[in-house]
């Protein structure tokens, strides 16, 4: 498994983990954003993050992975490659993630759900249901970043690559400091 500073330094290396003013995708405000897509650019990157959420899951019986548009695409894409599995991704429809694009999960497939980051889980819970409604078994949670620092817990084998505690505030309470900063809502969802 890699180490924790090892990824965390990967990211500062290519300006992945952004200072500023951020509006995450749960709704929190922080002044740290990790922009994963700016790190998985790099092959190398993407494959040893992809390899190592492969091995801690290489016991496990995985029919299909899949992974939330659009952060967990393309690392759900390589952890699927590399273990040489079909892959699928849900998207949002209506503010909900769906399976859309004629993706199906068929009844009993054992199912890996792979997340760029985890900051409250909502993402992943919203996977674990659309698996769960098509009757199919959760082999487990893979992510890179866990922003959470462990109080996630999708309750099933899970993995994530670093935690990192970057504080973060409800709407109703950013502090002063943080919000003489302008903000900006990088994340997918809009």
């Amino acid at each position: 498994m890699m180490k924790q500073e090892e990824v965390i330094e990967i990211f500062k290396r290519t300006g992945a983990l952004l200072e500023g003013h951020f509006i995450l995708t749960s709704g929190y405000h922080s002044p740290h954003y990790f922009q994963c897509a700016k790190v998985l650019q790099y092959p190398e990157h993407l494959t040893k993050f992809s390899k190592a959420i492969s091995d801690f899951f290489k016991d496990e019986m995985v029919d299909v992975v899949i992974s939330p548009a659009i952060g967990g695409i393309v690392l759900g894409t390589e952890v699927g490659r590399i273990m040489n599995k079909r892959t699928v991704f849900a998207e949002r429809e209506n503010g909900k993630l769906t399976l859309r694009r004629g993706f199906a999960l068929e009844k009993g497939l054992r199912v890996l759900c792979v997340e760029d980051v985890v900051t409250t889980g909502g993402s992943v819970f919203e996977l674990i249901e659309i698996v769960k409604n098509h009757e199919c078994e959760l082999a487990g949670v893979g992510f890179i970043i866990d922003r959470s620092i462990g109080t996630v817990d999708f309750n099933c084998k899970q993995t994530s690559l670093a935690k990192f505690d970057v504080v973060k505030f409800p709407e109703s309470d950013i502090p002063d400091w943080l919000s003489a900063i302008p903000v900006y809502k990088p994340g997918s969802r809009k």
